[in-house]
C-alpha cells in the first residue's frame, strides 16, 4: 500500500513538472493532447467537484458576502505553519520557502494574460488593470517578478527559473499550473474570476507571515511581500468589479465563480503547507 501511494505521488509530481514546462512553451499537437488529458484528470475533475458542492446563491451579492465570510474565517484561523514562518523560521528555512515559490515569483502574472481576451470588455479591462500593476505599470523595477528577483539576489539564490523546477514539490507546481489552466483552458472564465478575486484578497493576510519573517530576519528586499499587502487591497476591489461586470455583460454562473474561489483556497493552502514542511523537514510533497 505504501509503495503504491509513493508511486502515485511520484507520478503526480512528474505530471506537474511536465505541465509546468509545457505551459512555458508552444506544445506539439501530441503534447497538447497530453496536457488536456492530464488537466481533465486533475484540475477539471476537482473543479467539477467544487461546482457540485457550491451553495445555491440567490444573487451575486450573496456570493460576495460569502466570499467575505470565507476570508474572515481564514484570517481568524491562520495555520500554525504560518506562525512558525513569521516567528521562528531560520534564514535557511526562509530561503527554502522562497525557493519553493520561485516558480511563481519569477514569472508572476504571466500565466494570467490569456484570460483577458476571453472576457467581455468591461470585465476584461478590470482584470487588465490588475495585471498592469502586477507587471509594474511599465516600470521594470516595480514589476512583482523583479521584486522577487531582488529578494533572491539578496538571499544569494539563482535567478534562473530552470534551477527551481526539479526541486519544487507537486503542490508548488500545481499552484502555478492551476492559474495557467484557469486563464487559458478552463471551459469558462468564471472559474478564473472567482479564483483571482479570492486570491487577491487572501494575500492581505496570507502574506503577513512572509513579510514578518523577512523583516525579523533583517532582509532588506522585503518589498515583494509588503507591496502585495498594500496594492492588493485595490486589486481585490477590481476583481469584485470584474465579476460584477461579467455578470452584467454575460450572466455569471455563480457556482463556477464559487468553485474558482474554493478550489484556489484549497490549492494555495496546500502549497503553503508543503513549502513550509519542506523547509522544516527537507521532505518534498
Amino acid at each position: 500500500m505504501t509503495a503504491a501511494l509513493e508511486t502515485e505521488a511520484d507520478a503526480g509530481l512528474r505530471d506537474q513538472r511536465r505541465l509546468f514546462r509545457l505551459n512555458r512553451r508552444l506544445p506539439s499537437a501530441e503534447e497538447y493532447g497530453w496536457m488536456r488529458a492530464a488537466e481533465d484528470a486533475w484540475i477539471g475533475r476537482l473543479a467539477a467537484e467544487h461546482v457540485a458542492a457550491a451553495p445555491e446563491f440567490g444573487s451575486l451579492a450573496d456570493l460576495v458576502k460569502a466570499l467575505g465570510e470565507l476570508h474572515a474565517a481564514e484570517q481568524a484561523d491562520i495555520p500554525a505553519s504560518q506562525d512558525y514562518l513569521a516567528l521562528s523560521a531560520t534564514l535557511e528555512e526562509f530561503k527554502a520557502v522562497v525557493g519553493q515559490f520561485a516558480v511563481d515569483g519569477l514569472i508572476e502574472s504571466q500565466p494570467l494574460l490569456p484570460v483577458v481576451p476571453r472576457l467581455p470588455y468591461r470585465a476584461g479591462m478590470a482584470v487588465f488593470r490588475v495585471l498592469i500593476d502586477e507587471l509594474g505599470c511599465g516600470n521594470e523595477d516595480q514589476a512583482h517578478s523583479q521584486l522577487y528577483r531582488d529578494l533572491l539576489t539578496e538571499l544569494g539564490m539563482s535567478l534562473d527559473l530552470d534551477d527551481y523546477i526539479d526541486g519544487t514539490g507537486a503542490a508548488g507546481l500545481a499552484y502555478v499550473n492551476l492559474f495557467h489552466w484557469l486563464a487559458a483552458r478552463a471551459e469558462s472564465p468564471e472559474y478564473f474570476l472567482g479564483a483571482y478575486a479570492y486570491f487577491e484578497a487572501s494575500v492581505l493576510y496570507g502574506f503577513q507571515g512572509f513579510a514578518q519573517a523577512a523583516k525579523r530576519l533583517g532582509i532588506e528586499h522585503h518589498q515583494y511581500f509588503t507591496e502585495h499587502l498594500y496594492i492588493d487591497q485595490y486589486h481585490s476591489r477590481q476583481m469584485r468589479g470584474a465579476i460584477k461586470a461579467y455578470d452584467e455583460e454575460a450572466g455569471a454562473d455563480l457556482a463556477k465563480v464559487w468553485a474558482g474561489v474554493t478550489l484556489t483556497s484549497a490549492i494555495v493552502a496546500e502549497a503553503n503547507e508543503a513549502a513550509i514542511t519542506l523547509a522544516r523537514t527537507g521532505a518534498v510533497r
